[in-house]
Parts: C-alpha cells; sequence; structure tokens
C-alpha cells in the first residue's frame, strides 16, 4: 500500500502546520482572560523577608499579587519527585519540598517567588517589576564537583554535603577481582555538559475553570496531559475528574516538556481564586531561568582489561547535578535510566556504579533527549576510545573483539537487560565503508596541506527505549467509514499523526484523509502514558494495531451479514471484506454503514491496552569526520556517516528527520552548548540566544544514513524506538573524532562543549608539554 507500514510519506500535519493553521498553547484564548507574570529570585540563594506589593497593585490593570502564603491558605500541596529510589544502605533519598512559590528561601536565580495577575501582558510585568522582596543574600554551591566538598554551603539543612542519594547498581566484589587480575587499566575522567533544552515554542499555560461544570481547565504545553492531571489532583487535593487538561499543538520537548512546573500550578490557583483565565506565556530568558535542564555529571570511569584487550570489568563513579529541587524524574535519570546501559554492546563480565546525586543552587535537572542513555554512552564510548588509543589496537578493532555477537541473541547483560535483538559487528562494519575510512589518509594529507588537522571518530551505541508501562489506543469507526484515534500519547512534532494514519491504512486500508487523530485531552482519551523515550509509536502504535484487529473483529460478522456467508468464510485484507476463495467483497466502509444504521453514528469502536513486555534496543554506529584549524581552534564537522538498526520502520521519511535532528543536537552538546554559572554569585552567564550557542544551518554536515534493521521480539510491530539515537551516538563519535585530529600533540580527551577556544587552549597547552619534555 502505498501509505502503509515502511512507506516514505511526507507528513500529513505539515500543510497545516506550514500554513498558519497550528493551534499551539500562546495561541489560545479564553474569554476573560487575565495574564500572569512572576517575581523571580535575583539571587542564587537568599532568605525571603517581608513582600510589599502595595505599588504592584496600584498599577492600573493589576488584579491580585499571590505569595506562598496565599497558596497554603488554600492548602495546596507540593510539587512532586516522582522517582522511588533507594540508597546503598537501603535509606531513601533526601527529598526537597517544592511548592509552587518561594517559602522562606529563594534557592536558585529564577526561582518564583510572587505571582502577579492582571488585564494585559504589560500590565503584569509592570506590577511584577513593583512588587518589593526583601531578601538575605547567601553564599550559594553551583558546581557540580565542588557541591561534595566540606564547608560548601548547603541548599538544604536536610542534605548533609548536598548529598541527595548515594546509589549504586552491579556486583562490585566481581569489578574489584576483574581489575585484580586485569592486565591493563584504563581511566579517564569526563564531565557530561549541563543543556538547556530551548524548543522552538516555549513552556505556556492557560488555566481556567468550566463555567458548565465548575472544574479546573488548563491548557498547557506538554509531553503528556495525564500525568500532569494526576499530579494537579494531588497538589489541590481534589479528584481528577475535577480537572481537564488539554494540549493542543507543541513546538519541540526534547523531554523537558514532561515535567510538571509551578507557573502550572500557580495559574490554576489563581484562575480559582479570580473566577477568570490566566495565561502565562515563557519569555526565552525566563526558559533559560527555569525550564529544567539536561545532563551535568561527573564522572570517573576504569575498564580492566586482560593482555589482548578483552574487557574485564568496568567501574563508573559519577557525580550527577539535580539541582536545588527534585524534578519528577531528577533521581531516575543518572541512576536506572542510564547505568544499566554502561554495558553498550560489549560483551563485558562485570560492571559496577555508583551514582553521587547532590544539590545545587541551580534549576532542577532531568531528562534531557535520551534521559540517561546518552550520558552512558558518551562516557562508555570515550573511555573505549581512549583504551583503543593506549593498548595500540585502535579504535574500530577494540571494539570488534568485545562486541556481543548476533549469534548470542538474546543476551542477558549484567546489568539485568536484554538484548533481544542486533547486529553489532555488521553496523561497524557497514559503518567503516559508508564513512570511507580507507580514503582517510589521503583526506588528512590533503587537509594538512591546508594547514588543518583531520580527524575520524566513532562511536556504537545500544539504549533501551520503548518499554515501561502501557498505552492505551481506540479505534472508532464512524458510519460514514471515517475512522478516529483516541490515543494518549502526545506529539511533540515528531510525525505522530502520520506514523499513526500509516498504521491504520495497514491494518484497516483506510486512506489517511479519513482518519482523524485525538491526542492532549483529558477528557476525550481517558488514560494515557504521554510520550518519551521513543515509546510512542512502538508502544502506542502496537495498542493502536491491536484496536485495529478488534474492530476488524466485531466488523466480520456484520461482513458476512452482508456477504450472506458464515463469518468463517470471510477474511480482511486491504480494507475489504471477502469470501473466501471468491471475488465476492465488501469494503469496510459499507460494514460501517450497515453496523451504524443500526445502531447510530458510530459503527464500531474498540479500545485496546499494549503494555510492552520489555524495552526495545536500538542500536548502530555514528562516524564522524571532522577538520580542525590548530590557529584558531575552529572545528567543522565535514562528513557524518551513521547505520542504525530501528527494527521495522513505519516511515523512513520520518526516521530521517529523527536521525538528522539527534545528530544536530548532538553536534550542539559536543562543541557548543554549555550553561555557565558564575562561581561566586551563582548568576546564569548563558541566560540567552546570545550567550548560548545553538547549532545552525551551516554548522551541519551532509549526513548518510543506512539503515540495518532486525525487527525487535518484544512488541507485535518489530519496531525500535528511533527518536533519541542520534543524540546518543553524535556526541563521542565527534569528541573522538576531535582527539584523533589532536592526537599529533598528545592530547588524549577534551571535555564537551570543545569551543574554540577550548580547543585553542588544548592546543597551547599540549605544545608547551611537547616543548618541556
Amino acid at each position: 500500500m502505498k501509505f502503509g507500514i515502511g512507506q516514505a510519506v511526507p507528513r500529513t500535519e505539515d500543510a497545516r502546520l506550514l500554513t498558519g493553521g497550528g493551534r499551539y498553547t500562546d495561541d489560545v484564548s479564553l474569554p476573560g482572560q487575565t495574564y500572569a507574570s512572576f517575581v523571580r529570585s535575583p539571587h542564587a540563594f537568599a532568605a525571603i523577608g517581608a513582600i510589599d506589593a502595595a505599588d504592584a497593585l496600584a498599577v492600573p490593570g493589576v488584579l491580585a499579587v499571590y505569595t506562598v502564603a496565599d497558596l497554603d491558605a488554600d492548602g495546596l500541596g507540593l510539587l512532586p519527585c516522582l522517582s522511588g529510589l533507594t540508597q546503598r544502605d537501603g535509606s531513601p533519598y533526601v527529598g526537597t519540598p517544592h511548592p509552587a512559590l518561594c517559602k522562606g528561601f529563594a534557592r536558585h536565580v529564577g526561582d518564583p517567588v510572587a505571582m502577579v495577575v492582571a488585564e494585559t501582558p504589560e500590565a503584569a510585568r509592570d506590577g511584577a517589576e513593583l512588587v518589593m522582596v526583601d531578601y538575605s543574600d547567601r553564599e550559594s554551591v553551583t558546581g557540580t564537583a565542588e557541591a561534595l566538598e566540606p564547608g560548601r554551603p548547603l541548599v538544604w539543612d536536610a542534605a548533609p554535603n548536598n548529598l541527595c542519594f548515594d546509589w549504586d547498581t552491579g556486583d562490585e566484589a566481581a569489578v574489584e577481582a576483574a581489575f585484580a587480575k586485569a592486565a591493563r587499566v584504563v581511566d579517564l575522567e569526563i564531565v557530561n555538559n549541563r543543556v538547556v533544552a530551548t524548543p522552538m515554542e516555549g513552556r505556556a499555560c492557560v488555566a481556567g475553570v468550566e463555567a458548565e461544570t465548575g472544574r479546573l481547565q488548563i491548557y498547557v504545553t506538554s509531553q503528556g496531559v495525564h500525568s500532569l492531571r494526576k499530579q494537579f489532583a494531588k497538589i489541590f487535593n481534589l479528584p481528577e475528574s475535577q480537572f481537564h487538561v488539554l494540549t493542543t499543538d507543541v513546538g519541540g520537548g526534547f523531554g523537558m516538556k514532561l515535567f510538571n512546573y509551578p507557573e502550572y500550578v500557580a495559574c490554576l490557583f489563581a484562575a480559582r481564586r479570580l473566577k477568570r483565565p490566566v495565561k502565562w506565556t515563557s519569555e526565552r530568558t525566563e526558559a533559560f531561568l527555569t525550564d529544567d535542564h539536561g545532563r551535568d555529571h561527573v564522572s570517573k570511569a576504569r575498564l580492566a582489561l586482560d593482555a589482548d584487550g578483552h574487557f574485564l570489568g568496568l567501574r563508573v563513579d559519577t557525580i550527577a547535578n539535580l539541582g536545588a529541587y527534585l524534578s519528577n524524574y531528577g533521581p531516575f535519570i543518572p541512576t536506572d535510566a542510564g547505568s544499566s546501559m554502561l554495558v553498550g554492546s560489549y560483551k563485558t563480565p562485570a560492571v559496577y556504579v555508583r551514582v553521587k546525586g547532590v544539590f545545587t543552587n541551580t534549576q532542577p535537572v532531568d531528562a534531557y533527549r535520551g534521559a540517561g542513555r546518552p550520558e552512558a554512552a558518551y562516557l562508555l564510548e570515550r573511555l573505549i576510545d581512549h583504551a583503543g588509543r593506549v593498548t595500540g589496537l585502535g579504535a574500530a578493532e577494540i571494539r570488534r573483539r568485545n562486541f556481543i555477537p548476533s549469534a548470542a541473541m538474546p543476551y542477558a547483560t549484567p546489568m539485568g537487560q536484554v538484548y533481544d535483538t542486533g547486529d553489532f559487528i555488521q553496523n561497524l562494519e557497514d559503518g567503516l565503508i559508508l564513512a570511507d575510512v580507507a580514503g582517510l589518509p589521503a583526506r588528512k594529507a590533503a587537509a594538512k596541506a591546508r594547514g588543518k588537522l583531520r580527524g575520524l571518530g566513532l562511536s556504537t551505541y545500544i539504549e533501551a527505549c520503548s518499554g515501561g508501562g502501557p498505552e492505551q489506543a481506540t479505534v472508532q469507526v464512524n458510519g460514514d467509514g471515517r475512522v478516529v484515534l483516541l490515543i494518549g500519547t502526545q506529539t511533540n512534532g515528531q510525525g505522530h499523526e502520520t506514523a499513526y494514519k500509516q498504521i491504520l491504512a495497514d491494518r484497516l486500508g483506510v486512506a489517511p484523509e479519513d482518519v482523524e487523530v485525538v491526542q492532549g485531552d483529558s477528557d476525550r482519551v481517558t488514560w494515557g502514558s504521554g510520550t518519551g523515550g521513543s515509546r510512542s509509536v512502538p508502544v502506542g502504535g502496537s495498542a493502536l494495531a491491536e484496536g485495529a484487529a478488534k474492530v476488524v473483529k466485531t466488523a466480520t460478522p456484520v461482513a458476512a451479514d452482508l456477504l450472506e456467508t458464515a463469518a468463517i468464510d470471510v477474511e480482511f485484507a486491504e480494507g475489504r471484506f471477502t469470501v473466501v476463495g471468491t471475488d465476492r467483497s465488501v469494503s469496510l466502509k459499507e460494514v460501517a454503514a450497515k453496523a451504524a444504521a443500526d445502531g447510530g453514528g458510530i459503527a464500531f469502536s474498540e479500545m485496546a491496552r499494549w503494555t510492552p513486555p520489555a524495552s526495545t534496543f536500538p542500536n548502530g554506529c555514528h562516524v564522524a569526520e571532522l577538520e580542525v584549524d590548530p590557529d584558531t581552534g575552529v572545528v567543522e564537522v565535514v562528513r557524518y556517516s551513521v547505520v542504525d538498526d530501528f527494527g521495522t520502520v513505519i516511515n523512513p521519511m520520518l526516521v530521517m528527520g529523527q536521525v538528522h535532528g539527534g545528530v544536530a543536537q548532538g553536534l550542539g552538546q559536543a562543541l557548543q552548548e554549555r550553561v555557565v554559572f558564575d562561581p561566586d554569585s551563582g548568576q546564569l552567564l548563558t541566560g540567552s540566544l546570545m550567550d548560548y550557542q545553538l547549532p545552525r544551518a551551516a554548522d551541519m554536515p551532509p549526513i548518510t544514513v543506512k539503515l540495518n534493521c532486525v525487527p525487535s521480539t518484544t512488541n507485535m510491530l518489530g519496531m525500535k524506538g528511533a527518536g533519541e539515537a542520534g543524540a546518543i551516538g553524535a556526541p563521542p563519535a565527534i569528541i573522538n573524532a576531535l582527539v584523533d585530529a589532536l592526537s599529533e600533540y598528545g592530547v588524549t580527551h577534551i571535555d564537551m562543549p570543545a569551543t574554540p577556544h577550548a580547543v585553542w587552549s588544548a592546543i597551547q597547552a599540549a605544545k608547551t608539554q611537547m616543548a618541556a619534555e
């Protein structure tokens, strides 16, 4: 079928979005709407004394100024952390109370202290500027590793040395035994830099009270309405049925829009108090100060090898920055989410991981595209590349010797995962051919003649995704043959609508123009797990496929009636019910018309909830080639090759978009993006797009992609997640290529982001060292 599974068809939602037909949260306006602006702490850490709102209330149009005292008076609860982590000693981690507005202390720059609501955005902003807050500034701590140092300021008195948790996993005794018998041990200290998600659409919400029901309603840019509804119900101490949560079009999320935030709770509170809708739209500077950040790890990694370069054991010690408050999944990301993937694609027999989560006077850190798996892959692939250089085996050979062979699948790792399928060796060999590694010496020589240093780096990856909880889909066929899909995922721009229509085309034979996809409405879609971890199409699509199968089963007796035969003699394919062995058939549309005529406007409605039995494990190989100008430190990525195994591919065009976008984000982290706080004041120094560099079109190399897809065995469609792979494979491939380019100076490691200044400084330091020797 030209629109079925496997076809590279253009996205059906694009025409609407590109012609201005999109409806994002800021496009939503409700009758009688007011506007919110937040008074935010200018200090990284400060005690809050008196708050004087008199001048703000005198501004024409200002309706109210609220503080945490007002929220407490209404009995509002705290924003929750949803991670159920246990420390090494069996005790719970140190939790942090997180009210929607500061209580007693502001703990990071941008922490919301008060809320001003007014008739216009301008009046709200003017009022916020006039709220007088008596701050008593305190010494702050923002650095990840330094947070644990003795004598550093405590973000929370309940967390000595700023330690939120001390967690471990793996077999420490087995790893120590591996190191004891190792022929060689390789060490590397690695920083995974903090980044800002910076989606095109910032966060926003419009809260109100439904006139007809009295329920609280909120339009919010999110990655899933049902989790937010559950949290709102707990915070407001009301049944979930008293909340109507809606998400319209979303302009990018990358994990950051999955979480609950103080502004959403405060706007719901104000709407209930004022009995008028309250709208808030983040400005870009607010986003830098208040959106949850990603990554921010400092790690020490040690790899034990035998005399032939085979891995014997791996130990990783990580300090993970959690920020001042625990976000919804903050403790989960550096622990369970990422550590289980530190085996990578390799048959390392013993692994031990210890993670210390620390509080700092910065905004919370949580999931960012890949959520723990990019952090694990970067650490592992940098360490292995370093080992390849130290042992003399080289980047490709050391990986060949240690890959899990495809014949070993399914393969149980020492970290508790079971890889169902994958051919890692084939991915590597194809990647080397695709990147024309054989021609690299000639390209290096040509670059040298131009005064440039050329380097090639590779990384392999495997990640666990598309697992976790269930997803629900309802497939409704109307009497006119049109199909309505109600599903609990939430598109953030990935192309869900197109992918789901392709599955329906494959399973029911319906044309894309006859399908309506409904997401992001907690009334119409009664249940869902939302979008994150590349789960929407593999998990949601499997639920959809099961729902479609139920429709066919329910419709078959009706078709048999029309065909005047027994149901057992009817088969369904490509949208038609046919009497087996004959040319007598009727279409699904005809059957739906018959069923609806007998029972109303909806002919068939079938719900399916599907729970993945295990994660899927997309995997692949990235090869980056770049040039360095040694006089300026400027790095240009000139070639990029990817081999990916995504299992069954619904739409290759969508997959290519995901890979290209992921590589762009990985390149940004590797070479450009870094959140910087002033160590003395705690001020954010990279608080705008003037200071925080994002990759531009001119920074991107041509990307060649080859698919080596081995279907997954963990879902009925054979899919593996594809949304995060590019961001996982790109950072180590690019940094490995950079180290290769700088190797003639004796440079063995450079941390992300490798900005021109950082690269130039590394070259100068290496030259000085060489001269001294």
